[in-house]
């Protein structure tokens, strides 16, 4: 799976935001990239604006992954780990997703090529 990734590096810049109410939601939720519910209320992931901070690039992992495949999100993280820079990986149905912070998202994406490549 890993060496048939293609990691691309997606147009725009993220921050990731919680709607506390109803009212905070549905401001929000037309924009939404990603969402998941949590005790402390409604996770999104949304299009950064200005002052939002930290924001996150988002590099998509081309590559079917499996929903009980082993490993692809484990290696991603490990690697860039190792490279200092940190990432919120999401999954999702077709695709894995890894937010970064923008000033490395950069060294993300070659990180990730090199490890494509074997």
């Amino acid at each position: 799976m890993i060496s048939g990734m293609s990691p691309r590096l997606v147009e725009g810049t993220f921050c990731f935001v919680t709607a506390a109410d109803d009212a905070g939601l549905s401001r929000l939720l037309p924009d939404a990239k990603a969402m998941f519910r949590e005790g402390e209320g409604l996770s999104l992931i949304m299009p950064a604006r200005m002052g939002d901070d930290p924001v996150f690039s988002q590099i998509t992992l081309d590559v079917h992954s499996a929903l009980d495949g082993i490993g692809l999100t484990a290696a991603v993280s490990t690697l860039l780990a190792g490279a200092g820079i940190p990432c919120n990986v999401v999954v999702a149905h077709h695709h894995d997703h890894a937010f970064v912070p923008i000033d490395q998202a950069a060294s993300a994406l070659t990180v990730l090529e090199e490890l494509a490549s074997g």
